[in-house]
């Protein structure tokens, strides 16, 4: 029988990353809007319960830094550029994402069947569980967001939604983050 480990998130074991969803690269996503709104309901929870949050930007130069609804976000905007599709390529990227000395990383970005998809199977190679949010990530196409989607749970990761990982990173209801959350996703 499979464990169920792979399935639990618990605070202290989680880092949110969210992957590219940059200026340039975001206005010609179809879900962008919704993509933002998600991210940004993540990384609100993230701040409330302590959990590291992680950005990379590919090629900033051409593609704009992350946009502006996430950087005001972020608790601290210190993006990891890059040039690798998948994040586990860039140099400075797992020993970053290894000081937090978590073993989850909740994965969001742009594009799903891409930088999303080739992160997605670096995390796992590097012993990692992957929780693929599947509403704060896009692709231009949504063929192109099936297939990534596809791909990454028949490698082993856990598509999710962040409804989902908001209420299991909660745990229960009737505390102060519950009730801002609840407001928010309203």
């Amino acid at each position: 029988m499979q464990s169920l480990d792979k399935f639990s998130l618990e605070k202290e074991k989680a880092v949110l990353l969210i992957v590219d969803i940059q200026e340039r690269l975001a206005v010609v996503m179809g879900q962008k809007d919704a993509v933002v709104k998600n991210n940004q309901h993540l990384i609100e929870l993230a701040k409330m319960i302590g959990m590291p949050v992680v950005v990379t930007e590919q090629y900033p130069k051409g593609l704009g830094r992350t946009v502006p609804e996430l950087r005001e976000a972020l608790p601290d905007y210190r993006p990891i550029e890059k040039m690798t599709f998948d994040c586990c390529g860039q140099s400075a990227f797992l020993p970053e994402l290894k000081d937090h000395n978590r073993n989850t990383v909740i994965l969001t970005g742009m594009e799903t069947h891409i930088c999303v998809l080739q992160t997605c199977l670096g995390l796992l190679k590097a012993g990692m569980n992957v929780h693929v949010v599947q509403d704060a990530i896009c692709s231009r196409t949504k063929g192109n967001w099936k297939a990534g989607i596809e791909f990454m749970r028949q490698a082993g990761a856990v598509i999710t939604c962040t409804e989902t990982v908001l209420f299991q990173l909660l745990k229960v209801a009737g505390t102060e983050e519950f009730k801002k959350m609840s407001q928010r996703i309203k």
